[in-house]
């Protein structure tokens, strides 16, 4: 696995750089298998490919604040990122993992190498919903109306690839996800109607201490800082920089 470092300025680059690695993988034009680690500078939302975003997103509040409404190539619901939030994004070579032949086991091979990294913190992760992490805050081990969000994650699959990203909320106010979101139109179980500001929390750790033990689970060997500019730059002007598709129907 290698790390790429790159810095870029904008959200749609961030995003478009992901799908432009993944597809570069696919075509065997790039590495197989990359990590990818970044940060938004200023708040924004992030709505999944199949979103619609007047139903998942407080638009009024978002334009009156500056918040800018991206649409990523993944699955999965709207996510509010920024300061204080990590994003992380996992190229992974389908043909070198008999565990990423099914969805449901992407899922659970992916979370299950970061909870793990993340519990040496000092803070047990459990993997919850369909592709959550969250950390419990109840003396109970039955009580699962007190375990906390931290990071969501959603996937897209090529033939031989796979795109796995999520975040990682460590500094972050929860208070502005309920301003941003409205209540998601899909709810796991363990929620239970919970209102985004009693339903997530941050993970206590520092961006220094998560960046080296994410970097430790996922066994980095090497740090690259090339990728297909050409392709990002194309991919934010035609896609991800555009109205047509991040307030797409």
């Amino acid at each position: 696995m290698q790390l790429l470092d790159v810095s870029l300025a904008a959200t749609a680059e961030h995003l478009a750089l992901e799908e432009a690695v993944l597809l570069a993988a696919e075509q065997g034009l790039g590495p197989s298998e990359l990590l990818h680690l970044w940060e938004p500078k200023e708040l924004v939302v992030v709505v999944g490919r199949g979103s619609r975003v007047a139903q998942e997103v407080n638009l009024e509040y978002c334009c009156q604040a500056n918040i800018s409404v991206y649409r990523r190539c993944s699955g999965g619901a709207a996510v509010v990122g920024g300061p204080g939030c990590l994003m992380y994004g996992v190229i992974l070579d389908r043909r070198r993992h008999v565990e990423l032949a099914q969805i449901d086991s992407v899922h659970c091979y992916v979370l299950q190498k970061m909870a793990a990294s993340l519990s040496r913190l000092g803070t047990k992760v459990q993997i919850a919903g369909t592709s959550d992490l969250v950390i419990d805050s109840s003396p109970r081990v039955d009580d699962d109306s007190q375990m906390l969000k931290f990071s969501g994650n959603s996937l897209r699959i090529r033939k031989d690839q796979v795109l796995y990203h999520g975040t990682i909320l460590y500094d972050f106010p929860p208070p502005v996800i309920a301003n941003c979101l409205k209540s998601p139109p899909r709810q796991p179980d363990y929620r239970n109607q919970r209102d985004h500001a009693s339903f997530v929390s941050n993970f206590p750790a520092t961006i220094a201490c998560l960046r080296e033990t994410i970097l430790q689970g996922w066994d980095i060997g090497q740090t690259v800082s090339d990728f297909p500019r050409d392709a990002v730059e194309k991919l934010v002007s035609e896609k991800y920089g555009t109205t047509a598709w991040n307030f797409r129907h």
